[in-house]
Protein backbone atom coordinates (compact mmCIF):
# COMPACT_ATOMS: atom_id res chain seq x y z
CA UNK A 1 0.00 0.00 0.00
CA UNK A 2 1.39 3.21 -1.27
CA UNK A 3 0.72 6.90 0.95
CA UNK A 4 2.12 8.89 -1.67
CA UNK A 5 -0.16 10.43 -4.58
CA UNK A 6 2.29 9.30 -7.21
CA UNK A 7 0.33 7.45 -9.86
CA UNK A 8 0.96 3.70 -10.13
CA UNK A 9 -0.04 3.50 -13.81
CA UNK A 10 2.42 1.80 -15.94
CA UNK A 11 4.97 4.18 -18.06
CA UNK A 12 5.31 3.63 -21.48
CA UNK A 13 8.48 1.64 -22.72
CA UNK A 14 10.56 0.92 -25.64
CA UNK A 15 10.45 -2.10 -27.47
CA UNK A 16 14.30 -2.36 -27.20
CA UNK A 17 14.21 -6.12 -29.43
CA UNK A 18 13.01 -3.62 -33.08
CA UNK A 19 14.79 -2.69 -35.28
CA UNK A 20 14.26 0.84 -37.08
CA UNK A 21 12.14 1.11 -39.56
CA UNK A 22 10.83 -2.87 -39.32
CA UNK A 23 8.31 -2.03 -36.74
CA UNK A 24 5.04 -2.53 -39.62
CA UNK A 25 6.54 -5.26 -41.64
CA UNK A 26 6.16 -8.59 -39.23
CA UNK A 27 2.40 -8.19 -39.34
CA UNK A 28 2.52 -8.33 -43.38
CA UNK A 29 5.06 -10.86 -43.40
CA UNK A 30 3.44 -12.71 -40.96
CA UNK A 31 0.24 -12.63 -43.52
CA UNK A 32 2.06 -13.35 -46.58
CA UNK A 33 3.25 -16.48 -44.85
CA UNK A 34 -0.33 -17.39 -43.65
CA UNK A 35 -1.25 -16.91 -47.39
CA UNK A 36 1.52 -18.87 -48.36
CA UNK A 37 0.82 -21.57 -45.96
CA UNK A 38 -2.99 -21.60 -47.34
CA UNK A 39 -2.24 -21.84 -51.08
CA UNK A 40 0.08 -24.86 -50.46
CA UNK A 41 -2.22 -26.79 -47.77
CA UNK A 42 -5.68 -26.55 -50.80
CA UNK A 43 -3.03 -27.87 -53.63
CA UNK A 44 -2.27 -30.64 -51.45
CA UNK A 45 -5.58 -31.24 -50.52
CA UNK A 46 -6.55 -30.85 -53.99
CA UNK A 47 -4.60 -32.87 -55.54
CA UNK A 48 -4.91 -35.66 -52.57
CA UNK A 49 -8.30 -35.63 -53.20
CA UNK A 50 -7.82 -36.15 -57.22
CA UNK A 51 -5.90 -38.92 -56.52
CA UNK A 52 -8.28 -40.73 -53.86
CA UNK A 53 -11.02 -40.27 -55.88
CA UNK A 54 -9.58 -41.99 -58.92
CA UNK A 55 -8.16 -44.66 -56.63
CA UNK A 56 -11.68 -45.70 -54.88
CA UNK A 57 -13.37 -45.28 -58.29
CA UNK A 58 -11.32 -47.92 -60.39
CA UNK A 59 -11.13 -50.11 -56.73
CA UNK A 60 -14.58 -49.57 -55.67
CA UNK A 61 -17.12 -47.59 -57.47
CA UNK A 62 -18.11 -44.24 -59.33
CA UNK A 63 -20.99 -43.91 -56.46
CA UNK A 64 -18.27 -44.75 -53.78
CA UNK A 65 -16.05 -42.27 -55.67
CA UNK A 66 -18.63 -39.46 -55.80
CA UNK A 67 -19.36 -39.67 -52.07
CA UNK A 68 -16.02 -39.05 -51.04
CA UNK A 69 -15.65 -36.19 -53.48
CA UNK A 70 -18.47 -34.78 -51.99
CA UNK A 71 -16.95 -35.34 -48.28
CA UNK A 72 -13.98 -34.00 -49.98
CA UNK A 73 -15.31 -30.88 -51.39
CA UNK A 74 -16.96 -30.48 -47.99
CA UNK A 75 -13.25 -30.04 -46.10
CA UNK A 76 -11.83 -27.65 -48.97
CA UNK A 77 -14.96 -25.21 -48.18
CA UNK A 78 -14.45 -25.74 -44.24
CA UNK A 79 -10.63 -25.28 -45.08
CA UNK A 80 -11.67 -22.22 -47.08
CA UNK A 81 -13.75 -20.93 -44.56
CA UNK A 82 -11.27 -21.81 -41.12
CA UNK A 83 -8.63 -19.99 -43.08
CA UNK A 84 -11.12 -17.13 -43.28
CA UNK A 85 -11.94 -17.03 -39.73
CA UNK A 86 -7.84 -17.16 -39.00
CA UNK A 87 -7.52 -14.19 -41.34
CA UNK A 88 -9.60 -12.10 -39.19
CA UNK A 89 -8.51 -12.92 -36.12
CA UNK A 90 -6.66 -10.47 -33.99
CA UNK A 91 -8.48 -7.48 -36.03
CA UNK A 92 -12.32 -8.40 -36.58
CA UNK A 93 -12.48 -11.25 -34.12
CA UNK A 94 -10.71 -12.40 -30.89
CA UNK A 95 -11.72 -16.35 -30.81
CA UNK A 96 -12.29 -18.53 -34.13
CA UNK A 97 -16.11 -19.34 -34.58
CA UNK A 98 -17.78 -22.81 -34.21
CA UNK A 99 -20.06 -22.32 -37.12
CA UNK A 100 -17.74 -23.93 -39.44
CA UNK A 101 -18.79 -27.40 -37.62
CA UNK A 102 -22.22 -27.13 -38.83
CA UNK A 103 -21.16 -27.55 -42.85
CA UNK A 104 -20.02 -31.02 -41.48
CA UNK A 105 -23.56 -32.03 -39.62
CA UNK A 106 -25.25 -31.17 -42.17
CA UNK A 107 -23.65 -33.09 -45.28
CA UNK A 108 -23.99 -35.84 -42.76
CA UNK A 109 -27.58 -35.47 -41.61
CA UNK A 110 -27.73 -34.94 -45.69
CA UNK A 111 -26.53 -38.11 -46.06
CA UNK A 112 -28.66 -40.10 -43.63
CA UNK A 113 -32.19 -39.25 -44.96
CA UNK A 114 -30.74 -39.64 -48.55
CA UNK A 115 -30.49 -43.47 -49.67
CA UNK A 116 -27.78 -42.65 -52.58
CA UNK A 117 -25.05 -41.40 -50.23
CA UNK A 118 -23.21 -43.00 -47.83
CA UNK A 119 -22.12 -41.56 -44.38
CA UNK A 120 -18.19 -43.21 -44.43
CA UNK A 121 -16.81 -42.26 -48.05
CA UNK A 122 -18.49 -38.59 -47.40
CA UNK A 123 -16.49 -38.54 -43.96
CA UNK A 124 -13.51 -39.96 -44.94
CA UNK A 125 -13.57 -37.32 -47.64
CA UNK A 126 -14.52 -34.83 -45.21
CA UNK A 127 -11.30 -35.82 -43.43
CA UNK A 128 -9.06 -35.44 -46.56
CA UNK A 129 -7.98 -32.00 -45.23
CA UNK A 130 -6.62 -33.79 -41.79
CA UNK A 131 -4.30 -36.05 -43.96
CA UNK A 132 -3.47 -32.84 -45.67
CA UNK A 133 -1.79 -31.69 -42.59
CA UNK A 134 0.03 -34.54 -41.67
CA UNK A 135 1.74 -34.71 -45.17
CA UNK A 136 2.47 -30.88 -44.20
CA UNK A 137 3.89 -32.03 -41.21
CA UNK A 138 6.01 -34.46 -41.99
CA UNK A 139 7.42 -32.55 -44.85
CA UNK A 140 8.60 -29.79 -43.11
CA UNK A 141 10.06 -31.94 -40.73
CA UNK A 142 12.09 -33.94 -43.09
CA UNK A 143 12.97 -30.27 -44.71
CA UNK A 144 13.72 -28.97 -40.96
CA UNK A 145 15.96 -32.08 -40.52
CA UNK A 146 17.94 -31.98 -43.74
CA UNK A 147 20.24 -29.20 -42.49
CA UNK A 148 21.28 -31.37 -39.46
CA UNK A 149 22.06 -34.13 -41.03
CA UNK A 150 24.55 -32.18 -44.27
CA UNK A 151 26.47 -30.85 -41.18
CA UNK A 152 27.21 -34.30 -39.34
Amino acid sequence: MSLSNESTDPTPTIRQDSRPGFEDTEPVNSMQEFYKLYQELLLITLVLTGIVFISVWIFYSLNIALNYLLGACTGVVYLKMLAKDVERLGTEKNQLSKTRLALLVGIILLASRWNQLQILPIFLGFLTYKATLIIYVVKMAIVSDSPKLRQQ
